[in-house]
C-alpha cells in the first residue's frame, strides 16, 4: 500500500473534515477527496460519514486512529534530525495555549524578549477553551500552560511545574470599610466579585465552597477583567497575586492577605506530548519558559528548578 495514505488518514481523523485536512496538508480539496476514496477502497469502509453539518469517523476508522497516529509519530522520531537548536538563527513557529492571566503575567516577558534573542521565532498564543487538551493531543499546539488543579490527567502527559501563585484579596484603594486587614466576617458580607474562566468557575470559588466560606456574590465576570471592576465600589475579589501586583496601580486597588488560612495556591504547569519530547527546538522553548518562571518577574511564588518535572 501507499504509506502516504496513512498520513492523509491521520489528518482526516484529526480534522474530521476533508477541507481542513487538505488545508493542513497543503493540497487541493479534490486531491484530498480522491485520497479519501482510495482509503475507503483500501479498508472497504466509508472512513468518514456525514453527521449534521460535520463528519464523524466510522467505528473502524476510530479503532485505527490511535495506532496509525502512534506509528507516524514513531517514524517522525526516527527520521527527525536530533541536532542542536540555535534560537538566534532559527526560523520556526510555536503555539502555546494559555489564558489571559498567564499571557499577561508570564508569557509577556518572553514575547518581549523574542525580538532580540530569537528574531526568527514566531509565537502564537491560543486562547484556553474546553477543547484545549484535545488541541494539544492533535498537535495543534506545542504547549499547554494550565493550573495543575484543572488538569487531573496531567500525569499522563510529559509536564513540568512552572510556578505557584497564591490568592490575595483585592479591594478599592480607598475602601471605606477595610483597614490594613480584612476579617472573615467582612469577606463573607461585603459584595463579592466572582471570577470565571469561560463556563468554568474559578478554582478560588471552588475552594471557598469546599471550605464552606459564604460570599455575598454581586457580580460574576472573567478572570482577566475582574480586578479592573473594583475601583470606586465596595466590591472585593480573590485574584492571583502575580496579576494583582502587575495591575494594582492601574486598577486603583490594594491587596490584602485573605482571612482564610486553608486557601491553597494554584500550581501552573506546562504540558506537551511525547511526539515533541526529544525535539531540540521544543526543548529550547520548554527550558526558556522554565527559566522565565524561575526569574519571577512580578513577584509570585516560583518552584525550585526541576520541581514536578517529567522531562
Amino acid at each position: 500500500m501507499d504509506l502516504n495514505l496513512l498520513v492523509a488518514f491521520d489528518m482526516l481523523m484529526t480534522e474530521r473534515s476533508v477541507t481542513r485536512a487538505a488545508r493542513r496538508l497543503s493540497i487541493g480539496q479534490s486531491s484530498m477527496s480522491a485520497t479519501l476514496a482510495r482509503l475507503r477502497k483500501l479498508f472497504d469502509d466509508p472512513i468518514l460519514v456525514r453527521d449534521g453539518r460535520g463528519s464523524v469517523p466510522t467505528p473502524l476508522a476510530e479503532s485505527l486512529a490511535t495506532p496509525v497516529h502512534d506509528l507516524l509519530t514513531s517514524v517522525e522520531a526516527v527520521l527527525e534530525p536530533q541536532d542542536s537548536f540555535d534560537p538566534a538563527t532559527a526560523v520556526r513557529s510555536f503555539s502555546v495555549i494559555a489564558n489571559d492571566y498567564l499571557t499577561m503575567t508570564f508569557l509577556q516577558p518572553f514575547i518581549a524578549g523574542l525580538a532580540t534573542a530569537a528574531p526568527g521565532i514566531h509565537l502564537t498564543v491560543q486562547p484556553m477553551g474546553d477543547d484545549a487538551v484535545d488541541r494539544l493531543r492533535r498537535h495543534q499546539a506545542d504547549l499547554l500552560v494550565i493550573p495543575r488543579e484543572e488538569l487531573q490527567e496531567h500525569a499522563s502527559f510529559p509536564h513540568r511545574t512552572l510556578f505557584h501563585d497564591r490568592y490575595v484579596v483585592a479591594a478599592d484603594r480607598n475602601h471605606p470599610e477595610i483597614g490594613d486587614r480584612i476579617t472573615l466576617e467582612q469577606f463573607s458580607t461585603l459584595p463579592y466579585l466572582a471570577a470565571s474562566s469561560g463556563r468554568r468557575r474559578s478554582l478560588a470559588d471552588k475552594q471557598l465552597d469546599f471550605l464552606g466560606i459564604p460570599r455575598n456574590v454581586g457580580i460574576t465576570t472573567g478572570l482577566g477583567v475582574a480586578p479592573f471592576l473594583i475601583r470606586d465600589t465596595r466590591l472585593i475579589a480573590l485574584v492571583h497575586e502575580r496579576l494583582a501586583r502587575l495591575i494594582a496601580d492601574a486598577a486603583g486597588i490594594r491587596l490584602l492577605d485573605p482571612p482564610i488560612p486553608d486557601l491553597h495556591p494554584i500550581t501552573e504547569i506546562m504540558v506537551w506530548t511525547p511526539r515533541t519530547e526529544s525535539d531540540a527546538g521544543h526543548r529550547w522553548l520548554r527550558d526558556a519558559l522554565t527559566t522565565l518562571a524561575e526569574t519571577d518577574p512580578v513577584g509570585g511564588r516560583t518552584c525550585p528548578s526541576g520541581e514536578g518535572s517529567a522531562s
